[in-house]
């Protein structure tokens, strides 16, 4: 479980794991008793989890929550002791399993290419997990082998200290060079499956951007992240009117009309075959040895290719 997550209501802590799940998802999955927390239904969605509660939601013939077989799938190791592990993780590969993603995942790979990985509190279906990232987006993860990496790594996370960079290109190159995006976050009031910032109630949500390459029609951003919400930054730059290319949930096309550099940048950019954001940096103590460690990945190639098409200018 989260480090921040205990203390906060079952249906709360259920829509961050789950995002996928729909709240009407979520309700029937309480009242059929297909959500458990500790092997037993719980009698409303409001009762406070604790730490070391374990949450799983059946679905179907699989149960989420469940521990993962292992699967022969290609892993990237940026970095790898006897406590640890970085995986470079590409566009395209979902984290953990999921409701409509029982097999296939990141964890599926980590079990069957290693011999040890940490349990995550409460998720056994999440072993060594500390942190993730969107299906879509590519770029890297920590992943712990033993409890006490875990437990030394998910306080970083829990405390915001860990070192989060991203790279996106967004429409429209109308920013300031720097700021700021700090709001209230929660689900979307009317659409269960999306996130908002312009929340009247929620938890915490700040990133920080700057420009590193702007175009006529697209801009390069870097951005730090000082919480890890679920879709945070997807959200907080298409609410400020940037979304990242080719996100389809929080995003929109990129307009055919232009000329010059800008036609250029507005067709690379409806080529682009998925979310054009990338982990770029992770940056942690080593929870056993103290190393500070910055580990860095370049950018894929068809994020390359965008990045390029916005230089060519």
């Amino acid at each position: 479980m989260p480090a921040d997550a205990a203390g906060a209501r079952l249906d709360q802590v259920v829509a961050e794991r789950w995002p996928e799940l729909s709240r009407s998802q979520v309700r029937r999955a309480l009242d059929e008793g297909r959500l458990t927390v500790n092997g037993r239904p719980p009698k409303k969605a409001g009762v406070t989890v604790r730490p070391g509660d374990v949450l799983c939601v059946a679905q179907g013939d699989s149960r989420v929550g469940e521990a993962p077989e292992g699967e022969d799938i290609p892993l990237r190791i940026v970095f790898e002791d006897e406590h640890l592990l970085v995986v470079d993780k590409p566009a395209g590969l979902v984290v953990h399993p999921a409701p409509g993603h029982a097999g296939g995942t990141l964890v599926n790979a980590l079990v069957h290419h290693l011999d040890e990985l940490a349990e995550a509190d409460g998720a056994p279906d999440r072993p060594g997990i500390v942190h993730r990232i969107d299906k879509d987006t590519s770029g890297l993860l920590v992943v712990a082998k033993t409890v006490v990496a875990m437990a030394g790594l998910q306080a970083q996370f829990g405390a915001h200290t860990a070192h989060r960079r991203y790279r996106a290109v967004v429409l429209g190159p109308k920013l300031d060079e720097a700021g700021t995006i700090e709001t209230l976050y929660d689900r979307h009031p009317r659409d269960r499956k999306r996130f908002t910032g312009r929340a009247s109630r929620g938890r915490r949500a700040c990133t920080h951007w700057r420009v590193l390459l702007r175009g006529e029609a697209l801009a390069l951003l870097e951005l730090t992240l000082e919480t890890g919400r679920t879709h945070q930054i997807r959200v907080h730059l298409s609410e400020r009117g940037h979304p990242v290319v080719a996100d389809p949930i929080y995003g929109r096309s990129a307009p055919k009309n232009g000329a010059g550099a800008a036609a250029r940048e507005l067709a690379a950019a409806r080529r682009m075959p998925r979310l054009a954001l990338h982990a770029a940096e992770l940056g942690f103590i080593h929870p056993v040895t103290g190393e500070a460690l910055l580990l860095t990945s370049p950018d894929p190639a068809d994020l390359a290719a965008l990045v390029a098409a916005i230089d060519a200018g």
